[in-house]
């Protein structure tokens, strides 16, 4: 009897110390996230910058029609430079659409590539891209320097650029529209400003 019950007494101190460890590793896991933040989207500095103006284009879109980037009144627009074989603008897409439905009241959704458009074509069918004015135009990766994929570039009504970056996943890319509503260039740079939290 003795035994039995020296035996229990220690599983139960086991599983105390268990649960505190579970809880102070509960609160490092805390801390950790707090200092290690979704960073927003990844602003490169080459190409026009935050708060200058967009360099204009009068585009065709794969879709038809014309599409114009530069001011459009009462209107933004989130340029989303993508390739067909990337996978990750893939995985953004079904965003871009949500996106573009959610805020279609004020933001107009561009796709923009370049390369063969026999290819952007099959991919238009292939992943339901129809609803999207699609641009293919190597200059206007040029102009604003898109080096890496995918890459978006979020324009006020004036055609002023309002935020930028390599955007990777869905919190990256909503963090264009959140440093525009904070009037702010980026999530990035707003975050390398704020005081250490220890």
């Amino acid at each position: 009897m003795d035994a039995v019950t020296f035996a229990v007494i220690v599983l139960w101190l086991v599983v105390i110390g268990l649960i505190v460890v579970l809880f102070a590793m509960a609160r490092q896991i805390g801390v950790l996230y707090e200092r290690v933040s979704p960073m927003g989207a990844l602003v490169n500095e080459s190409g026009p910058r935050i708060g200058d103006m967009t360099p204009l284009f009068s585009l065709t879109s794969l879709n038809g029609g014309e599409v114009a980037i530069g001011p459009k009144p009462e209107r933004s627009t989130l340029m989303f430079f993508l390739s067909p074989t990337c996978p990750v603008c893939k995985k953004l897409l079904p965003i871009l659409k949500s996106v573009r439905q959610a805020e279609g009241k004020w933001l107009d959704v561009v796709l923009a590539s370049d390369g063969d458009v026999a290819k952007h074509q099959r991919f238009i069918q292939t992943a339901d891209l129809k609803a999207f004015p699609y641009v293919v135009s190597t200059e206007l990766g040029l102009a604003y320097r898109v080096a890496r994929l995918p890459f978006a570039v979020l324009l006020d009504s004036k055609g002023t650029v309002k935020a930028k970056g390599l955007v990777n996943n869905r919190e990256q890319l909503e963090s264009l529209f959140n440093a525009h509503e904070m009037g702010i260039d980026s999530i990035q740079g707003f975050l390398e400003t704020q005081p250490a939290q220890g």
